[in-house]
């Protein structure tokens, strides 16, 4: 059987984003890794100390591949900032405490949220429901990027959690959460929220539709993301 495999950060660089090797009905991950090294010998050096994942949960040696799974092949994962960070798309209600509770330390001293809601009235028209859309995976991506240079603004921010629903949304839901943690008020979490919502509306890929008696629209924004503001 042939399998396609995945590939990021490291691996990526030395082999490219997929690779494929054929193996045995009864392979393993153990076969996986040894067919991967004698194929590709650029990975070979890097294989040792890899992960991997088979349909998205972790997978080792003696763990059993077969036709159709999803395969990813990846160096053990970035441990990022010291403080916590939280970057979900979700279909779920957002829970605000929740949101907080995963950026409180106990050197926390204040917390500055944002949060959107599903407005019902407009200047010029009703909505009665927004529905929401994303590329998950980029998004979560970009949020992690606003993170980033919000750290490299506010040096002294702690936490930083975002969460943007998608789906159809009544009046009154929340549709998007900023939260930004810090030991006092004064060290630019108020600023850090700010910009945060601010951000997120121009580089990460959300988009909504807006359904009410007039019928349904999709809001487009004006942002044209340029070469800076890759990640």
């Amino acid at each position: 059987m042939k399998i396609q495999i995945k590939l990021f950060a490291t691996l990526k660089d030395k082999a490219g984003a997929h690779v494929a090797v054929d193996l045995p009905d009864d392979a393993t991950v153990a076969t996986l890794l040894e067919r991967l090294a004698q194929a590709y010998p650029k990975l070979a050096s890097s294989l040792p100390t890899c992960l991997v994942a088979v349909n998205q949960e972790f997978a080792f040696g003696a763990t059993p591949i077969r036709s159709g799974d999803e395969v990813a092949l990846f160096p053990p994962v970035s441990g990022g900032s010291s403080y916590p960070e939280f970057f979900h798309i979700t279909d779920r209600q957002i829970d605000l405490n929740e949101l907080v509770a995963s950026i409180t330390l106990p050197a926390t001293g204040g917390i500055c949220t944002f949060t959107g809601t599903v407005r019902g009235v407009s200047e010029d028209h009703a909505t009665q429901q927004l529905f929401y859309e994303a590329y998950a995976p980029m998004a979560e991506t970009k949020m992690k990027q606003v993170a980033d240079e919000i750290r490299a603004r506010w040096p002294l921010v702690q936490g930083i959690a975002m969460v943007q629903r998608v789906g159809q949304l009544n009046v009154g839901e929340f549709t998007v959460m900023i939260a930004v943690s810090a030991a006092h008020r004064d060290q630019g979490i108020f600023d850090a929220a700010r910009y945060g919502i601010d951000r997120l509306k121009e580089i990460v890929p959300v988009w909504k539709k807006e359904i009410g008696p007039q019928g349904e629209q999709w809001v487009e924004g004006h942002y044209h993301p340029t070469e800076t503001d890759r990640g």
